[in-house]
């Protein structure tokens, strides 16, 4: 990605944003994450759990409790619960007038200290133990939620116990060098003890080989990198001997290349989750690659010819309706669907040779676009704040819930996504403008995509996990069950309209990480918002009701949406579609499945009034096995989404 110019947009100091200072080390400055796997131990009081995979944990200021947690399901929600089963902390500590502290972060880990207590935790996700450092001679208490039934030296050197509860549950405690455990009630204690200690819980008896085989050894941190095109790699850092045992989600499993690999993927080592087994891999580093996807700027079946005259008539008439003085949205998230709105004209225009329409497209782009990044909109802004490292809106800098929480980092690809599909396709007609915004679009892209450790303004991906291989949305709020998003279609949209940035700018490396991003939030949707009972994902009772996830949190699956219920399938439906265009091919490419969750939804949608605007993404996605029904139908719609139109429905079922 190349390196833009200083950053543009003005400063603010936003009065909504929380105060991070007392969760991180004075050794870690800005720009700070605001969508991490570990955000809710940074949020308020830290109190909330959040999940490592296999394991919840939560921390206060002088323990940390560690739950394996119990999955369970109704027809309409598949949920982990907390339960925390082991509370470790230290029997004497000094005065904890100090929060916990995050010391270090990486992509896949963070290490999390207890100052009070000489207790460094190593919490990586995947790992099937939980790894902790104690600093100085320690007597550690270990608080279970449950009776004891038994504990038991299970080495002759005592540095492996077995833990047996009453409530069934088994844990195994590993330590570096010899440790003296007692109980007395609920409470464990040791002697005065240093050195690396660790938990696993045994979920089956016939695992506990393999879990002594590999407990020598322990990750620290891991990296997550982007070499070249739908591939990345994982490397961890470790401490100790032997080979390093982590845990592997489904979508994992698929993406580990069948041969050459240089890990051992143990397929009957598995723990379940929320998210599918997490099945057992033993490596340093594992090397995953997806299948590459086209971002193209035109659709890759392409139009016929026969099919230009219906659409070009559409097209002349939404282009003519394209007046920028008739824009009254100042919501960065409505505006910005316009604006790609607009965009979308333009490259079905050049896809069907009518191209005397492009310069009305474009003025109307320079004319709605320009003033967000040169600061003369007067409804809005994007500025500049410094506390966490990124952009936020002047209308969010005062209010949470201004521009559905842009300010409190909520939703940043989503909005900049269609902010920077019609800056690529600007770019893309006119070159002088292109070069005399460059700066402002790439702050735009790196406000979310930056992968460049040089640029200090935005932390590293903002949204993206590089341990699930998908996005969250939800910024910098605290949420029981994690971190959440509902639309993978607007998260695909984000990277998909980087990658277009790069093509129309010329920039191979911006290009390769967005469309690997692209792929990976695509094979990501595919695997848990898309409910498909032959993957086995999901319990039956779920799967066969749900044909696709409403909000996808970190321990729950939830068949409603933030501002639908769960009956409206129309709704839930259209938000994992919208916006339509070249990408969309891609993210759905199952016809098979596409039928029978076009099947499923269509008796919500033509039972409703005042639905035309979803019933456009149905019909469309019908269109893929029915083209011609799907065509008769687009054509009686009374009306169409804010971010869509009749020419881009005509489009898209002429290039089925």
């Amino acid at each position: 990605m190349s390196v833009p110019t200083p950053f543009l947009f003005p400063s603010i100091q936003s009065t909504v944003l929380p105060d991070p200072s007392s969760f991180f080390s004075p050794n870690i400055s800005s720009p700070l994450p605001t969508n991490s796997f570990f955000q809710n131990l940074v949020l308020n009081g830290g109190g909330q759990p959040e999940y490592f995979h296999p394991y919840l944990i939560n921390s206060t200021k002088t323990s940390l409790s560690v739950a394996y947690p119990l999955l369970l399901f109704t027809a309409s929600v598949v949920y982990q619960t907390y339960v925390p089963e082991l509370t470790i902390s230290a029997t004497s500590q000094e005065s904890a007038t100090k929060n916990h502290v995050i010391s270090s972060f990486s992509d896949l880990g963070v290490t999390l200290d207890l100052p009070s207590s000489n207790l460094r935790f190593f919490l990586v996700r995947g790992s099937p133990y939980i790894t902790a450092s104690v600093t100085k001679p320690t007597t550690l208490s270990i608080n279970t939620s449950s009776a004891i039934e038994s504990l038991s030296a299970s080495s002759h050197r005592n540095t492996k116990y077995i833990l047996k509860l009453k409530s069934k549950q088994t844990w195994i405690i590993y330590s570096s060098s010899p440790i003296s455990l007692t109980n007395e009630g609920t409470e464990i204690r040791s002697n005065s003890y240093s050195g690396i200690i660790r938990f696993a819980s045994l979920r089956n008896p016939h695992y506990e080989s393999t879990l002594d085989k590999f407990s020598s050894s322990y990750p620290v941190s891991g990296d997550a990198e982007i070499k070249k095109p739908f591939h990345l790699r994982y490397k961890w850092q470790k401490k100790g001997n032997g080979g390093l045992l982590m845990l592997a989600h489904p979508l994992h499993v698929k993406l580990l290349p069948r041969l050459f690999s240089h890990v051992i993927v143990l397929r009957d080592f598995k723990y379940p989750s929320v998210d599918g087994d997490l099945v057992g891999v033993v490596g340093d580093s594992w090397e995953l690659e997806t299948k590459p996807v086209p971002v193209t700027w035109r659709s890759v079946k392409s139009v016929k010819k026969e099919s230009y005259q219906e659409i070009v008539k559409a097209l002349v008439k939404d282009v003519n309706e394209l007046n920028s003085s008739n824009v009254t949205s100042t919501s960065s998230y409505f505006y910005g669907k316009l604006v790609a709105r607009a965009a979308r004209l333009a490259l079905i225009a050049d896809e069907v040779n009518n191209h005397e329409v492009i310069p009305k497209i474009s003025i109307f782009l320079k004319e709605t676009i320009q003033p967000w990044l040169d600061g003369s909109f007067k409804g809005n802004a994007f500025l500049y704040e410094k506390r966490w490292g990124g952009l936020v809106t002047r209308q969010g800098s005062v209010d949470k819930g201004a521009d559905f929480g842009f300010g409190v980092y909520n939703d940043h690809h989503y909005h900049l996504g269609y902010f920077l599909y019609g800056i690529a396709v600007l770019a893309k007609i006119d070159t002088a403008w292109a070069k005399k915004y460059k700066s402002q679009t790439y702050a735009l892209v790196t406000d979310f995509l930056n992968t460049d450790q040089r640029l200090k303004q935005s932390p590293r991906l903002r949204n993206f996990d590089l341990y699930m291989l998908h996005s969250w949305a939800s910024g910098l709020t605290e949420f029981g069950d994690g971190r959440n998003q509902e639309s993978t279609s607007e998260a695909v949209n984000a990277y998909y309209a980087a990658a277009l940035v790069g093509l129309a700018y010329g920039d191979k490396r911006l290009i390769s990480t967005a469309s690997t991003l692209t792929a990976l939030e695509i094979r990501a949707a595919q695997t848990w918002w898309h409910v498909k009972s032959k993957n086995k994902v999901y319990a039956e009772e779920f799967a066969k009701g749900n044909k696709i996830v409403g909000v996808l949190w970190s321990i729950k699956r939830d068949s409603g949406l933030w501002w639908a219920a769960a009956e409206r399938k129309e709704c839930r439906l259209s938000i994992q579609v919208l916006p339509l265009s070249p990408i969309t091919e891609s993210l759905f490419s199952d016809p098979s499945y596409v039928k029978e969750l076009v099947e499923w939804t269509l008796p919500s949608v033509e039972s409703k009034q005042n639905v035309e605007g979803w019933k456009g993404f149905i019909y469309a996605l019908q269109g893929i096995y029915d083209k011609g029904k799907s065509l008769e139908k687009i054509r009686t719609l009374k009306g169409v989404d804010d971010g869509n139109s009749f020419t881009n429905l005509l489009w898209w079922i002429h290039s089925r």
